[in-house]
C-alpha cells in the first residue's frame, strides 16, 4: 500500500509517495507503551501504520488484555481535523449507485482538500495522512472501534454500557477485555444512532431493540437506552467473514475428519436434508456455510435469513432476507414464513434457512416432502431436544414427518484436554455427533467424537441413509463405500494443496464433477487452480 494523496500545498513538499514502512518509522509506531503490571505477548497491525494491537498479560492474575494503540492527534492536527470535518458535513456527497462508502470518500477527498487547502496550510504531508485516517475512521468507519473491525481474529465485539471496557471474542484468546470504552451515555448513544441510521434502520426509546445487518454484512444487535438495560445502551457486533470457512478449514481445524467430510459430501450431492444444532456461539452458521460449499456448483440455491450471514460461492444462488414491520401494527412485515413459501415457488434444488425457530419450520418441512433439499440450523442441546422443539409450538411439525429432516449434526464449542506452553487452555469447535433420523423417537448415531482421545468414531455399516443411497443410485454397498473412500482422498488432496478458500474450493469441486478421472492429474498442477 502506498500513500500518495496530495493537496496543492503538500505536493510541493513531496514528489514521491511515502511507503507504509517509511511512514510507520517516521511516526514511531514500534514504541507502543505496555501498561504497567503487564508484559507483552504479541503485537500485530490492525490498520497500519496508524493502529496496532498489543496482546498483554497481567503479571499477577495472568489475565489477557487487548490494547489498541492508535496514533493520537496533536493539538494543531486536532484543530485542522475539526475544521475539515465541519467542511465535509456540508460538501461530502452521497455515494453514486453501486459505489461503496469508502470508494466514494476517497474519490471526493482530493478535490475537497484542494478547495480548502488553507485548512491544511501549516500541516505537513505526514500529518495530513493522520488527519485523513481519522476523518475516514469517524465519518465512514466505526469511530473508536474501527481498529477492531480490521482485526481478522475478532469474531464478536460487545459493549455492556458506557464507562465499561469493550470485550471481544478473539480466536486465539477467547473472551478478552480491551482498553476501549465509551465515556458516557451521550457518546455511546450517538455512536449507535449513527451506525443504525447508516444501515437504513431506526432505534429509539420507543423501539429499543434492533437486530440489523451493517455495511460489510456485519451483524449488530442493540438494546438502546436504559428502559430494558439499566446499565445503558448495550450492543454486540458479530463480524462477517468475507472468506468463510470451507470444509477444508474444518478438517484442518480438526472440527471434523476427512471421513466425515466425505460422508457429508455424499449427502449434499443427493440433496439429503440436514439440520445443524448447538448452543449459541457453537459455530452453527460457520458449519452451515462450510457444508453448503459441498453443494454441486450448478445446483440452484435459495437462502432465507433474518440477518444476512450466509456467504456462498455458487453463481446460481439467491439470498432472501426478512423485513421487520413499521409501527405498532408491524405494517409491511415480511417474516421468514412468507420467504420460505416464496423460495419454494422458485423451484430451488436446495433451500437453506439460517435458523428455524417458528412457523417457517412447517413450510420448510413441506418443501422437503416435495423433494427439495434442505439445510438449516436450530438452537438445541441435543438431537432429542431438537425433535421435541420441532413437534411443539410454535413449529408444530407432525411427528410423522420429522424424519424428513434426515440428518442432524451436533456442533459444540469444547475445551481440549491439553495446555499450551503459556498455560492457556485451548478450545475448539467439534462435530460431536452426527445422527440419522428415521422417526421422531428413532435416532441412529453415525459419528461420535471421543473427547478423551480426540478421535472421531464412525459407523457407516449401519447407516440407513447410505443404504437408501445404494438403492437410489443402483450401487452395491461396497461400491458406495469405495466412492466414499475416493472422495476422502479428493479432500485430502485439496487439503495438501491448500485449496481452502470458498472460491477455490468451488472451482475445484466443479472440475471434479466435470472429469473425476483426471482430477488428481489436474490437482498436481496447482498453478492451474
Amino acid at each position: 500500500m502506498k500513500f500518495s494523496l496530495k493537496t496543492k500545498e503538500s505536493a510541493k513538499e513531496e514528489e514521491e509517495p511515502i511507503s507504509e514502512d517509511a511512514l510507520a518509522g517516521y511516526l514511531g509506531v514500534e514504541g507502543w507503551i505496555v501498561p504497567e503490571g503487564y508484559f507483552k505477548i504479541e503485537t500485530y497491525p490492525l490498520k497500519p501504520p496508524f493502529s496496532y494491537t498489543s496482546i498483554v498479560q497481567n503479571e499477577e492474575t495472568a489475565e489477557y488484555f487487548y490494547v489498541v494503540n492508535e496514533l493520537l492527534l496533536r493539538k494543531e492536527e486536532l484543530e485542522s481535523y475539526n475544521r475539515m470535518r465541519n467542511i465535509l458535513e456540508y460538501e461530502l456527497k452521497a455515494p453514486n449507485k453501486n459505489e461503496s462508502l469508502e470508494h466514494s470518500f476517497h474519490r471526493q477527498m482530493p478535490k475537497i482538500m484542494d478547495d480548502h487547502s488553507k485548512v491544511l496550510r501549516h500541516i505537513s504531508t505526514i500529518e495530513t495522512k493522520k488527519i485523513l485516517h481519522y476523518l475516514e475512521r469517524d465519518i465512514i468507519g466505526y469511530g473508536k472501534i474501527n481498529p477492531l473491525m480490521h482485526d481478522p481474529y475478532i469474531e464478536d465485539i460487545s459493549c455492556n454500557g458506557p464507562r465499561k471496557p469493550l470485550f471481544l471474542w478473539h480466536r486465539n484468546y477467547e473472551n478478552i477485555k480491551t482498553n476501549i470504552f465509551f465515556q458516557d451515555d451521550r457518546e455511546l448513544n450517538n455512536f449507535i444512532l449513527r451506525i443504525v441510521h447508516r444501515a437504513g434502520k431506526h432505534v429509539s426509546i420507543a423501539f429499543p431493540i434492533v437486530d440489523i445487518t451493517l455495511p460489510g454484512k456485519h451483524r449488530l444487535a442493540v438494546s438502546y437506552g436504559t428502559e430494558i438495560t439499566p446499565s445503558g445502551t448495550n450492543f454486540t457486533i458479530r463480524k462477517f467473514r468475507e472468506d468463510p470457512f470451507t470444509i477444508i478449514d474444518l478438517i484442518e481445524n480438526e472440527t471434523i475428519d476427512e471421513t466425515i467430510a466425505a460422508y457429508l459430501w455424499l449427502l449434499m450431492e443427493t440433496k439429503t436434508p440436514m439440520m445443524i444444532i448447538g448452543a449459541t456461539g457453537a459455530g452453527k452458521t460457520t458449519a452451515l456455510n462450510a457444508i453448503a460449499c459441498l453443494i454441486r456448483p450448478n445446483y440452484k440455491i435459495i437462502t432465507v435469513e433474518e440477518v444476512a450471514e450466509i456467504n456462498l460461492p455458487h453463481e446460481n444462488w439467491s439470498s432472501m432476507i426478512s423485513r421487520s414491520g413499521f409501527g405498532v401494527e408491524k405494517e409491511g412485515e415480511i417474516p421468514l414464513f412468507d420467504l420460505v413459501k416464496s423460495a419454494v415457488r422458485h423451484r430451488p434444488d436446495i433451500v437453506i434457512v439460517g435458523e428455524v425457530r417458528g412457523e417457517e419450520a412447517y413450510v420448510l418441512f413441506q418443501a422437503l416432502a416435495t423433494g427439495h433439499g434442505g439445510l438449516c440450523t436450530m438452537h438445541a442441546e441435543d438431537v432429542k431436544t431438537a425433535t421435541q422443539r420441532l413437534t411443539q409450538p410454535p413449529m408444530n411439525i407432525p411427528s410423522s414427518i420429522v424424519p424428513l429432516m434426515k440428518c442432524a449434526i451436533m456442533v459444540k464449542h469444547v475445551r481440549k484436554p491439553i495446555f499450551t506452553k503459556s498455560g492457556n487452555r485451548l478450545s475448539s469447535r467439534k462435530f460431536t455427533k452426527i445422527s440419522e433420523i428415521s422417526g421422531a423417537d428413532s435416532i441412529r448415531d453415525i459419528s461420535n467424537w471421543d473427547s478423551s482421545s480426540d478421535i472421531f468414531q464412525t459407523d457407516f455399516n449401519n447407516s440407513l441413509l447410505l443404504k437408501k443411497m445404494t438403492e437410489d443410485l443402483n450401487m452395491s454397498r461396497e461400491e458406495l463405500l469405495r466412492e466414499l473412500e475416493h472422495r476422502k482422498r479428493v479432500l485430502v488432496a485439496m487439503k495438501e494443496h491448500h485449496i481452502r478458500s470458498f472460491h477455490d474450493f468451488n472451482n475445484a469441486l466443479g472440475k471434479y464433477y466435470q472429469n473425476p478421472r483426471f482430477f488428481f492429474e489436474e490437482i498436481s498442477k496447482i498453478e492451474n487452480w
